[in-house]
């Protein structure tokens, strides 16, 4: 597997986009997934994060989007968010990138007043025209599990469940360790996503909350899971996910020992290659 990272690790810190990417292939990632917004972006944009890719030999992966009006009881705003991943979508294809990293959102008012079962069969619906959208343009869907109460897609049961019901060959699952940790998943039970994921994410937490800390700097024990992931046998890439830096003035050094450690567990493996 490839060892990649976020972009918006270095965007959050206020480096720009050109100098960001050439610090993630200075220190030795071989892929990056880029952090933005479809509907905004310019074409300026595009045209430094394309040049600086090709320039430094670095591939684009993964683009996230946070996506929670796929899910919101009103029409329009479920027609608004399709267009926008779409235009996501369209983002993978000029960057040439393996999938759409996509975010469902939460249920309401405490699963009170829309009944969960109608959120669920929106998700399903939605998340299938992407799907099919996705497939004309080479891309795959990789759904991210949130560890919240209120997700969506919150355990790894109810993450598989939803592959079931949308029965989509490009829809498939993002593995989270830290929100795994979290969600109290176990490293075998990712067994149930043989053949079903597409993309993963690495970062650290106390345990407790959301961290995107470097690994080494929280409580997650990452060589089981790293193990189950290697028994997916998925040609793919770990994406680290670090936000939160304590100091930005320190970015490079937060993201290098994040890089360190990770390649480290990687190599002890033998799954980066």
């Amino acid at each position: 597997m490839k060892l990649g990272i976020i972009n918006s690790a270095f965007d959050q810190a206020g480096v720009d986009t050109q100098t960001g990417l050439e610090h993630i292939a200075r220190i030795g990632f071989d892929t990056v997934d880029i952090f933005t917004e479809a509907m905004t972006i310019s074409n300026e944009e595009i045209q430094i994060i394309e040049k600086s890719c090709q320039e430094n030999n670095l591939p684009v992966i993964s683009l996230p989007v946070v996506a929670a009006g796929l899910i919101d009881f009103n029409e329009p705003v479920q027609e608004f968010h399709l267009k926008r991943c779409k235009k996501f979508i369209d983002l993978c294809q000029r960057f040439n990138a393996d999938n759409l990293l996509l975010v469902l959102g939460e249920y309401i008012w405490q699963r009170e007043v829309i009944p969960p079962e109608a959120q669920w069969e929106w998700a399903v619906k939605n998340t299938r025209e992407l799907g099919d959208y996705a497939a004309e343009k080479g891309v795959e869907i990789a759904l991210e599990l949130e560890p919240f109460r209120l997700s969506l897609l919150n355990n790894l049961k109810e993450m598989v469940r939803f592959l079931d019901d949308c029965n989509h060959p490009q829809v498939k699952a993002n593995i989270d360790i830290s929100h795994l940790v979290l969600s109290d998943v176990s490293p075998s039970e990712l067994s149930n996503l043989k053949g079903r994921a597409a993309h993963v994410h690495i970062s650290d937490c106390d345990g407790k909350v959301h961290g995107d800390l470097p690994p080494g700097r929280g409580v997650v024990k990452f060589m089981p899971y790293l193990q189950a992931v290697k028994e997916l046998e998925l040609d793919g890439t770990i994406a680290l996910e670090l936000e939160y830096s304590p100091d930005p003035e320190k970015i490079v050094e937060w993201v290098e020992e994040a890089y360190n450690e990770t390649d480290r567990m990687m190599s002890e493996l033998d799954l980066r290659g």
